[in-house]
Protein backbone atom coordinates (compact mmCIF):
# COMPACT_ATOMS: atom_id res chain seq x y z
CA UNK A 1 0.00 0.00 0.00
CA UNK A 2 2.78 2.67 0.59
CA UNK A 3 4.74 1.37 -2.30
CA UNK A 4 1.06 2.94 -4.02
CA UNK A 5 0.46 5.70 -2.26
CA UNK A 6 3.86 6.89 -3.10
CA UNK A 7 3.75 6.50 -7.17
CA UNK A 8 0.31 8.47 -6.57
CA UNK A 9 1.69 11.33 -4.55
CA UNK A 10 4.72 11.39 -6.69
CA UNK A 11 2.37 11.81 -9.94
CA UNK A 12 0.04 14.18 -8.39
CA UNK A 13 3.03 16.44 -7.42
CA UNK A 14 4.42 16.34 -11.39
CA UNK A 15 0.91 17.69 -12.59
CA UNK A 16 1.53 20.98 -10.66
CA UNK A 17 5.13 21.09 -12.72
CA UNK A 18 4.75 23.65 -15.22
CA UNK A 19 5.52 21.37 -17.96
CA UNK A 20 1.90 18.83 -17.49
CA UNK A 21 0.53 22.39 -16.30
CA UNK A 22 0.64 24.24 -19.60
CA UNK A 23 -0.36 21.20 -21.59
CA UNK A 24 -3.68 20.81 -19.08
CA UNK A 25 -3.82 24.60 -19.55
CA UNK A 26 -3.82 24.49 -23.62
CA UNK A 27 -6.56 21.57 -22.84
CA UNK A 28 -9.03 23.21 -20.90
CA UNK A 29 -8.43 26.47 -23.22
CA UNK A 30 -9.49 25.03 -26.13
CA UNK A 31 -12.07 22.96 -24.46
CA UNK A 32 -13.76 26.37 -23.13
CA UNK A 33 -13.52 27.47 -26.70
CA UNK A 34 -10.68 30.20 -26.78
CA UNK A 35 -9.80 31.80 -30.01
CA UNK A 36 -5.97 31.51 -28.77
CA UNK A 37 -3.78 30.79 -31.85
CA UNK A 38 -0.08 30.58 -31.56
CA UNK A 39 1.03 31.18 -35.48
CA UNK A 40 2.51 28.27 -37.33
CA UNK A 41 5.78 29.58 -37.90
CA UNK A 42 6.13 30.31 -33.95
CA UNK A 43 5.65 26.64 -33.96
CA UNK A 44 7.94 25.59 -36.09
CA UNK A 45 10.46 27.83 -34.76
CA UNK A 46 9.94 26.79 -31.24
CA UNK A 47 10.65 23.50 -31.96
CA UNK A 48 13.22 23.59 -33.84
CA UNK A 49 15.49 25.52 -31.19
CA UNK A 50 14.14 22.84 -28.52
CA UNK A 51 15.08 20.26 -30.78
CA UNK A 52 18.68 22.20 -31.14
CA UNK A 53 19.28 22.06 -27.81
CA UNK A 54 18.41 17.93 -27.34
CA UNK A 55 20.89 17.66 -30.22
CA UNK A 56 23.76 20.17 -29.14
CA UNK A 57 23.45 18.37 -25.67
CA UNK A 58 23.88 15.08 -26.99
CA UNK A 59 26.65 15.46 -29.00
CA UNK A 60 28.51 17.18 -26.76
CA UNK A 61 27.75 13.92 -24.20
CA UNK A 62 29.14 12.04 -26.96
CA UNK A 63 32.37 13.56 -27.23
CA UNK A 64 33.00 12.94 -23.96
CA UNK A 65 31.22 9.60 -23.10
CA UNK A 66 32.70 5.95 -23.20
CA UNK A 67 30.81 4.63 -26.79
CA UNK A 68 30.41 0.91 -25.29
CA UNK A 69 27.92 2.37 -22.58
CA UNK A 70 26.32 4.62 -25.27
CA UNK A 71 25.88 1.02 -27.56
CA UNK A 72 23.21 -0.44 -25.54
CA UNK A 73 20.88 1.86 -24.95
CA UNK A 74 21.19 2.69 -28.70
CA UNK A 75 20.73 -0.74 -29.94
CA UNK A 76 17.58 -0.66 -27.09
CA UNK A 77 16.22 2.29 -28.73
CA UNK A 78 15.70 0.86 -31.77
CA UNK A 79 14.44 -2.69 -30.70
CA UNK A 80 12.35 -1.20 -28.97
CA UNK A 81 11.02 0.94 -31.55
CA UNK A 82 10.48 -2.18 -33.96
CA UNK A 83 9.01 -4.18 -31.42
CA UNK A 84 6.38 -1.63 -31.16
CA UNK A 85 5.50 -1.25 -34.46
CA UNK A 86 5.35 -5.30 -34.61
CA UNK A 87 2.77 -5.59 -32.04
CA UNK A 88 0.73 -2.84 -33.36
CA UNK A 89 1.14 -4.82 -36.62
CA UNK A 90 -0.74 -7.75 -34.48
CA UNK A 91 -3.20 -6.02 -32.39
CA UNK A 92 -4.47 -2.69 -33.74
CA UNK A 93 -3.79 -3.25 -37.44
CA UNK A 94 -5.62 -6.70 -37.29
CA UNK A 95 -8.83 -5.31 -35.32
CA UNK A 96 -12.44 -4.73 -36.82
CA UNK A 97 -12.86 -1.39 -38.63
CA UNK A 98 -9.22 -0.31 -38.94
CA UNK A 99 -7.52 -0.85 -41.73
CA UNK A 100 -4.42 -2.46 -41.80
CA UNK A 101 -2.00 0.05 -43.59
CA UNK A 102 -3.67 2.78 -41.06
CA UNK A 103 -2.97 0.64 -38.48
CA UNK A 104 0.60 -0.04 -39.25
CA UNK A 105 0.68 3.95 -40.07
CA UNK A 106 -0.57 4.26 -36.07
CA UNK A 107 1.88 1.81 -34.81
CA UNK A 108 4.88 3.38 -36.87
CA UNK A 109 3.85 6.99 -35.23
CA UNK A 110 3.91 5.47 -31.62
CA UNK A 111 6.45 3.47 -32.39
CA UNK A 112 8.96 7.18 -33.28
CA UNK A 113 9.44 9.41 -30.83
CA UNK A 114 8.21 12.90 -29.57
CA UNK A 115 10.72 15.73 -29.55
CA UNK A 116 8.53 17.99 -27.39
CA UNK A 117 7.74 14.75 -24.87
CA UNK A 118 11.45 14.10 -24.22
CA UNK A 119 11.88 17.55 -23.95
CA UNK A 120 8.81 17.85 -21.20
CA UNK A 121 10.81 14.71 -19.96
CA UNK A 122 14.15 15.83 -19.08
CA UNK A 123 12.68 19.74 -18.19
CA UNK A 124 10.88 17.04 -15.72
CA UNK A 125 13.97 15.46 -14.21
CA UNK A 126 15.72 18.45 -14.61
CA UNK A 127 13.19 19.93 -12.28
CA UNK A 128 13.68 17.38 -9.76
CA UNK A 129 17.18 17.73 -9.73
CA UNK A 130 17.55 13.38 -11.06
CA UNK A 131 20.59 13.29 -13.25
CA UNK A 132 20.74 11.71 -16.45
CA UNK A 133 23.15 10.92 -19.41
CA UNK A 134 23.87 13.65 -21.77
CA UNK A 135 23.58 11.28 -24.74
CA UNK A 136 20.05 10.33 -24.28
CA UNK A 137 19.31 12.72 -27.47
CA UNK A 138 21.07 11.26 -29.54
CA UNK A 139 19.08 7.76 -29.01
CA UNK A 140 15.80 9.68 -30.48
CA UNK A 141 17.01 8.73 -34.39
CA UNK A 142 17.93 4.87 -33.77
CA UNK A 143 14.27 4.15 -32.33
CA UNK A 144 12.62 6.88 -34.89
CA UNK A 145 13.79 5.80 -37.74
CA UNK A 146 13.37 2.24 -36.79
CA UNK A 147 9.98 2.53 -36.14
CA UNK A 148 9.36 4.73 -39.01
CA UNK A 149 10.98 2.14 -41.51
CA UNK A 150 9.74 -0.86 -40.29
CA UNK A 151 5.88 0.46 -40.53
CA UNK A 152 6.61 1.94 -44.28
CA UNK A 153 8.08 -1.17 -45.11
CA UNK A 154 4.94 -3.61 -43.75
CA UNK A 155 2.57 -0.83 -45.01
CA UNK A 156 4.08 -1.11 -48.80
CA UNK A 157 4.00 -4.76 -48.14
CA UNK A 158 0.07 -5.26 -46.84
CA UNK A 159 -0.58 -2.41 -50.07
CA UNK A 160 1.06 -5.19 -52.83
CA UNK A 161 -1.02 -7.96 -50.82
CA UNK A 162 -3.65 -6.35 -50.90
CA UNK A 163 -3.92 -5.29 -54.66
CA UNK A 164 -2.24 -8.86 -55.71
CA UNK A 165 -5.77 -10.44 -53.66
CA UNK A 166 -7.42 -7.84 -55.47
CA UNK A 167 -6.43 -8.64 -58.68
CA UNK A 168 -6.54 -12.03 -58.68
CA UNK A 169 -3.06 -12.61 -59.78
CA UNK A 170 -0.47 -14.76 -58.02
CA UNK A 171 3.23 -14.48 -57.35
CA UNK A 172 4.63 -11.72 -55.58
CA UNK A 173 4.16 -8.53 -55.56
CA UNK A 174 7.03 -5.98 -56.01
CA UNK A 175 6.98 -3.10 -53.46
CA UNK A 176 8.47 0.36 -55.50
CA UNK A 177 8.43 3.64 -54.35
CA UNK A 178 10.12 6.54 -55.56
CA UNK A 179 12.87 5.81 -58.87
CA UNK A 180 15.45 4.12 -58.95
CA UNK A 181 16.31 0.79 -56.86
CA UNK A 182 16.63 -2.67 -57.48
CA UNK A 183 13.56 -4.50 -58.02
CA UNK A 184 13.11 -8.08 -57.37
CA UNK A 185 10.57 -9.90 -55.33
CA UNK A 186 10.13 -8.90 -51.55
CA UNK A 187 10.86 -5.42 -50.70
CA UNK A 188 12.41 -2.96 -53.27
CA UNK A 189 15.96 -1.71 -52.01
CA UNK A 190 15.11 2.01 -53.80
CA UNK A 191 12.10 2.39 -51.58
CA UNK A 192 13.83 1.36 -48.30
CA UNK A 193 16.51 3.91 -49.64
CA UNK A 194 13.69 6.62 -49.78
CA UNK A 195 12.66 6.07 -47.33
CA UNK A 196 15.74 6.95 -44.93
CA UNK A 197 16.16 9.81 -47.36
CA UNK A 198 13.23 11.27 -46.40
CA UNK A 199 13.35 10.52 -42.53
CA UNK A 200 16.83 12.23 -42.47
CA UNK A 201 15.53 14.90 -44.44
CA UNK A 202 12.79 15.44 -41.97
CA UNK A 203 12.93 19.19 -40.02
CA UNK A 204 13.00 17.33 -36.97
CA UNK A 205 15.48 14.74 -37.41
CA UNK A 206 17.34 17.02 -39.70
CA UNK A 207 17.97 19.44 -36.94
CA UNK A 208 18.36 17.30 -34.57
CA UNK A 209 21.06 15.15 -36.03
CA UNK A 210 22.78 18.88 -36.93
CA UNK A 211 22.94 19.58 -33.21
CA UNK A 212 24.25 16.43 -32.15
CA UNK A 213 26.97 16.73 -35.30
CA UNK A 214 28.12 20.17 -34.05
CA UNK A 215 28.06 19.38 -30.67
CA UNK A 216 30.19 16.06 -31.08
CA UNK A 217 33.07 18.14 -33.63
CA UNK A 218 32.74 21.75 -32.99
CA UNK A 219 32.81 23.55 -29.03
CA UNK A 220 29.61 24.91 -28.73
CA UNK A 221 29.24 24.92 -24.87
CA UNK A 222 29.36 28.43 -24.45
CA UNK A 223 26.37 29.67 -27.14
CA UNK A 224 24.92 26.18 -25.35
CA UNK A 225 24.63 27.59 -22.10
CA UNK A 226 24.24 31.10 -22.85
CA UNK A 227 21.60 30.27 -25.25
CA UNK A 228 19.95 27.37 -25.25
CA UNK A 229 19.78 26.46 -21.82
CA UNK A 230 18.44 29.50 -20.67
CA UNK A 231 15.52 29.64 -23.30
CA UNK A 232 14.60 25.76 -22.88
CA UNK A 233 12.07 25.52 -20.39
CA UNK A 234 10.29 28.59 -21.14
CA UNK A 235 10.16 27.55 -24.63
CA UNK A 236 8.92 24.46 -23.70
CA UNK A 237 6.44 25.68 -22.08
CA UNK A 238 4.60 27.49 -25.07
CA UNK A 239 4.78 24.52 -27.15
CA UNK A 240 3.12 22.43 -24.43
CA UNK A 241 0.07 24.83 -24.75
CA UNK A 242 -0.08 24.37 -28.17
CA UNK A 243 0.12 20.77 -27.82
CA UNK A 244 -2.53 20.82 -25.30
CA UNK A 245 -4.40 22.98 -27.53
CA UNK A 246 -3.36 20.90 -31.05
CA UNK A 247 -4.40 17.98 -28.58
CA UNK A 248 -7.90 18.77 -28.31
CA UNK A 249 -8.89 19.16 -31.67
CA UNK A 250 -7.95 16.23 -32.93
CA UNK A 251 -9.78 14.63 -30.54
CA UNK A 252 -12.83 15.75 -33.38
CA UNK A 253 -11.02 13.82 -35.92
CA UNK A 254 -11.07 10.44 -34.45
CA UNK A 255 -15.14 10.48 -34.79
CA UNK A 256 -14.54 9.65 -38.17
CA UNK A 257 -12.61 6.33 -37.21
CA UNK A 258 -12.70 3.04 -35.53
CA UNK A 259 -13.09 3.74 -31.49
CA UNK A 260 -10.55 0.79 -31.76
CA UNK A 261 -8.01 3.72 -31.89
CA UNK A 262 -9.00 5.44 -29.40
CA UNK A 263 -8.59 2.31 -26.77
CA UNK A 264 -5.00 2.05 -28.79
CA UNK A 265 -4.20 5.55 -27.61
CA UNK A 266 -4.81 5.90 -24.31
CA UNK A 267 -3.27 2.14 -23.78
CA UNK A 268 -0.16 2.35 -26.09
CA UNK A 269 1.88 4.77 -24.29
CA UNK A 270 1.27 2.90 -20.82
CA UNK A 271 2.33 -0.33 -22.65
CA UNK A 272 4.80 0.40 -24.49
CA UNK A 273 6.75 2.68 -21.68
CA UNK A 274 6.92 -0.23 -19.85
CA UNK A 275 8.78 -1.95 -22.53
CA UNK A 276 10.97 0.63 -22.56
CA UNK A 277 11.15 0.41 -18.74
CA UNK A 278 12.49 -3.03 -19.51
CA UNK A 279 14.80 -2.51 -21.85
CA UNK A 280 16.37 0.49 -19.51
CA UNK A 281 16.72 -1.70 -16.71
CA UNK A 282 18.41 -4.16 -18.64
CA UNK A 283 21.16 -1.41 -19.76
CA UNK A 284 20.84 -0.17 -16.28
CA UNK A 285 21.89 -3.73 -15.02
CA UNK A 286 24.81 -4.16 -18.39
CA UNK A 287 26.55 -0.72 -18.23
CA UNK A 288 25.32 1.48 -15.58
CA UNK A 289 22.77 3.37 -16.97
CA UNK A 290 21.43 5.64 -14.85
CA UNK A 291 17.91 5.58 -13.17
CA UNK A 292 17.19 8.88 -14.94
CA UNK A 293 18.01 7.48 -18.45
CA UNK A 294 15.76 4.52 -17.45
CA UNK A 295 12.71 7.22 -17.19
CA UNK A 296 13.80 9.04 -20.14
CA UNK A 297 13.98 5.90 -22.39
CA UNK A 298 10.61 4.49 -20.78
CA UNK A 299 9.54 8.47 -22.05
CA UNK A 300 10.74 8.20 -25.39
CA UNK A 301 8.97 4.67 -25.75
CA UNK A 302 5.61 5.73 -24.51
CA UNK A 303 5.87 8.88 -26.98
CA UNK A 304 4.02 8.83 -30.53
CA UNK A 305 6.01 11.21 -33.08
CA UNK A 306 4.55 14.67 -33.76
CA UNK A 307 6.91 15.96 -35.47
CA UNK A 308 8.72 13.65 -38.30
CA UNK A 309 6.34 11.50 -38.11
CA UNK A 310 3.72 12.43 -39.54
CA UNK A 311 5.32 13.88 -42.87
CA UNK A 312 7.61 10.93 -43.42
CA UNK A 313 4.45 8.69 -43.13
CA UNK A 314 2.32 11.00 -45.30
CA UNK A 315 5.03 10.87 -48.53
CA UNK A 316 5.41 7.26 -48.01
CA UNK A 317 2.11 5.65 -47.09
CA UNK A 318 -0.63 8.53 -48.66
CA UNK A 319 -3.00 5.53 -49.30
CA UNK A 320 -3.16 5.61 -44.95
CA UNK A 321 -5.61 7.85 -43.30
CA UNK A 322 -3.88 10.72 -41.75
CA UNK A 323 -7.43 11.15 -39.34
CA UNK A 324 -6.62 7.90 -38.14
CA UNK A 325 -2.79 8.18 -37.17
CA UNK A 326 -2.28 11.83 -36.37
CA UNK A 327 -5.64 12.05 -35.12
CA UNK A 328 -4.51 8.88 -32.25
CA UNK A 329 -1.60 10.36 -32.00
CA UNK A 330 -1.58 13.87 -31.06
CA UNK A 331 -5.18 13.86 -30.00
CA UNK A 332 -4.65 11.14 -27.51
CA UNK A 333 -1.22 9.57 -27.51
CA UNK A 334 0.65 12.71 -26.69
CA UNK A 335 -1.18 13.65 -23.91
CA UNK A 336 -0.96 10.61 -22.16
CA UNK A 337 2.62 9.76 -22.73
CA UNK A 338 3.53 13.07 -21.06
CA UNK A 339 0.84 12.63 -18.12
CA UNK A 340 2.67 9.35 -17.66
CA UNK A 341 5.86 10.63 -16.61
CA UNK A 342 5.33 11.41 -13.22
CA UNK A 343 4.27 7.15 -13.34
CA UNK A 344 7.48 6.11 -14.76
CA UNK A 345 9.56 8.17 -12.22
CA UNK A 346 7.72 6.42 -9.49
CA UNK A 347 7.87 3.22 -10.95
CA UNK A 348 11.80 3.31 -11.29
CA UNK A 349 11.86 5.34 -8.04
CA UNK A 350 10.41 2.30 -6.56
CA UNK A 351 12.11 -0.40 -8.20
CA UNK A 352 16.40 0.89 -8.37
CA UNK A 353 15.97 4.10 -6.78
CA UNK A 354 17.54 7.31 -7.58
CA UNK A 355 21.02 8.41 -6.16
Amino acid sequence: MDLIADIITTVLTQFQKPTLAFLIGGLLLAALGSKLEVPASVYKFIVMLLLLKVGLGAGISVRKANLVELAVPAACAAIIGIAIVLIGSGTLARLRGVARVDGLATAGLFGAVSASTLAAGMATLDSAGIAYEGFIGALYPFMDIAALVTAIVLGRMAMARSAVATSGGGGTATLTMGSGGNRGEGVDIGMIRSILTDTFQSPAISALLLGVGLGIVAKPTGVYEGFYELLFHGLLSVLMLIMGMEAWARLHELRKVAHAYVLYGVAAPILHGLLGFGAGLVAHYLTGFSAGGVVLLSVMAASSSDISGPPTLRGALPEANPSAYVGTSTGIGTPVAILSIPLFMALVEAVIGFN
